[in-house]
């Protein structure tokens, strides 16, 4: 199979996703070959780029996973941090910007959006300018860039300097051939590897380099470098072996203590104190992760039972090596949590973080989650009376309306689904799982992802289609859980004469019709009053309407739940609800993404 330009016929091969499993027309991707600049590949959606897999270093293409899986973490989609940003999969946030450059908007940066990337802090002058260099790192999109295959790395930076336009500059060929890259715009979508990657000369003003090192000629202050090493290394020791020292007096105990988490800059620069757990103690307290304390399973990893030596009850959350939630989102989801109190939010007893074992302890669920009770485990089906289900939609809201507008932050959950509601001894029920959520600034209404993370069946379309997210998302979802709650069913999938039909469109017609009372549950009986659960399936469906802009605020829906003598509006048609032929139905249910994993549920 040959991919590319063919520059005497002009003709360019590519190839081109389907739109859906069913329907072979040309999807919204493709995956092409870039001739312009040194070759490299590219993923488009459409007219925009997704990800670039890095330019021929003269063995390989620079950045190319070995494996068939791609994008593999968050710096993998393309220009995830914007001009000029860097992005390490293992920091915490994983935007950075390269040295002698500031963000360009702050206050994105701090609510962890890199998009628009960063902006020099010194204009250049073109006299005295110099080079910082940054060693194994994917190499910016060379789409603009020019090669020259006959220059030493000397030539090339001697040819960079003379020219006012050059911005950086990159030896070409790793295999020992002379090769030289120059960029002249704006140096987009760098990585940085833990090793390989190849070595990016960026430059700088004069004034930028006499504060820091330039790293631009290495062999010029080998001496000093060697000595300014051998302190730091000294220092570090001392540093570590105190330490060592420090922490063995503070954690030989097997019970938990307290350590303290910096939050981030936009909060103040406080700390909050979280506790720290041993690995011995969870290992202890879980029978070493045995099978029968296995609660569950995802693409996060697995969720143990376990016992304190106190006799306190514990969930223990283990990220394993291949989780699809990633270091940010572990951290993310620590000090979201630490910080927030609610009687309907699952409280974080502490975390574990010890080589590559990431762990979160929460408290005990007695009754799991809702999903196991409402679509798994029908003897505990029909002990939800309608009182109980509607205690736990009124504890759901209270949770939601505190994220959204009560708490200290305000916060996007983006996943919220039957199985992220954890349900204690009493059936309280309590919202889980804060790994992709986002917190949005004062006057924020909405925010734009490339990178699109949920579930299938609670995803608004916005969201799923357009990767806009705001609180009307997570009232989408909430409505897809009201209806859930009320008929025992899953959105999703659970008719078998009707395969096209999803819950919303059941509950859609029904509701058109004035039969609604058929959506409910059979195992619940009699027990309940048929006013209160004509409004709830009327609030579910004002929740998941097609139009954020149509659709009620967390407080509202409070008010509409709580209040017999509210009057209700009448909803309009569900988000993704309308009747078509099975292949059209794929299509529009289906978010059109090349990697799945980073949409399925954690």
């Amino acid at each position: 199979m040959k991919l590319g330009l063919n520059f005497t016929t002009g003709l360019d091969l590519y190839l081109t996703t389907w739109k859906s499993t069913d329907d072979p027309s040309p999807g919204d991707y493709s995956f092409k070959l870039d001739p312009h600049g040194s070759p490299e590949f590219f993923i488009w959606k459409q007219s925009t780029k997704e990800y670039r897999s890095g330019p021929w270093d003269g063995i390989q293409f620079d950045g190319w996973s070995l494996y068939w899986s791609i994008p593999k973490d968050q710096c993998d989609y393309y220009a995830v941090c914007g001009p000029y940003g860097i992005c390490n999969s293992n920091d915490s946030p994983i935007c950075n910007c390269l040295y002698g450059f500031s963000p360009k908007s702050p206050q994105d940066w701090n609510l962890r959006d890199g998009h628009d990337g960063c902006v020099r802090k010194t204009s250049l002058d073109c006299q005295g300018d110099g080079f910082v260099r940054l060693t194994h790192v994917k190499l910016p999109d060379t789409s603009n860039s020019t090669v020259n295959e006959r220059m030493s790395l000397e030539q090339c930076r001697e040819s960079c300097l003379n020219n006012c336009s050059c911005v950086a500059y990159a030896p070409a060929n790793i295999s020992g051939g002379g090769a030289c890259i120059i960029w002249k715009s704006d140096l987009i979508d760098i990585k940085q590897f833990v090793d390989g990657g190849q070595d990016l000369y960026v430059r700088l003003a004069a004034s930028e380099l006499s504060t820091g090192s330039t790293g631009d000629d290495p062999n010029k202050k080998k001496q000093e470098i060697v000595i300014f090493v051998i302190c730091i290394a000294s220092g570090l020791l001392l540093l570590v072996s105190s330490g060592c020292y420090i922490w063995h007096k503070k954690f030989k105990s097997h019970s938990p203590t307290q350590d303290v988490y910096p939050q981030d800059e936009r909060n103040g620069g406080k700390e909050l104190e979280l506790p720290l757990f041993e690995l011995s103690t969870i290992v202890i307290a879980t029978d070493n992760f045995s099978i029968a304390n296995k609660l569950g399973e995802g693409g996060f990893g697995t969720v143990y039972k376990g016992e304190l030596e106190d006799g306190q009850g514990i969930a223990v959350k283990r990220s394993s090596r291949y989780s699809l939630q990633g270091v940010d989102e572990f951290k993310n989801e620590v000090m979201l949590i630490a910080k927030l109190q609610h009687i309907n939010l699952v409280r974080l007893l502490g975390c574990c973080m010890q080589g590559e074992d990431r762990m979160l302890i929460y408290e005990y669920m007695h009754n799991r989650s809702l999903d196991t009770i409402i679509f798994a485990d029908k003897t505990k089906c029909a002990l939800l009376t309608w009182q109980k289900r509607f205690n736990i939609i009124l504890g759901i809201a209270r949770g939601l309306l505190y994220l959204h507008q009560d708490s200290r932050l305000r916060i996007i959950h983006r996943d919220l689904k039957a199985s992220n509601i954890l349900l204690d001894k009493d059936m309280n029920p309590k919202i889980s799982d804060f790994g992709v959520a986002r917190i949005f600034g004062g006057d924020q209404i909405d925010a734009y992802t490339k990178r699109v993370v949920g579930t299938y069946g609670y995803m608004s379309p916005e969201y799923a289609m357009d990767g806009v997210f705001s609180v009307k998302s997570d009232v989408f979802s909430f409505g897809v859980l009201v209806l859930e709650i009320i008929s025992g069913k899953k959105n999703r999938g659970i008719y078998a004469t009707e395969p096209n039909l999803s819950l919303l469109s059941h509950a859609w017609k029904l509701w058109k019709e004035g039969n609604s009372l058929e959506l409910l549950d059979k195992s619940m009986g009699c027990s309940y009053s048929i006013n209160d659960v004509l409004r709830c399936i009327q609030v579910g469906l004002l929740c998941v309407q097609d139009r954020a802009e149509d659709r009620p605020h967390m407080s509202t829906v409070i008010l509409m739940l709580g209040s017999a003598s509210t009057m209700l509006p009448s909803p309009n048609q569900p988000g993704y609800c309308s009747e078509r032929s099975a292949i059209d139905a794929a299509s529009s249910c289906t978010v059109n993404e090349i990697t799945m994993t980073m949409l399925a549920g954690r």
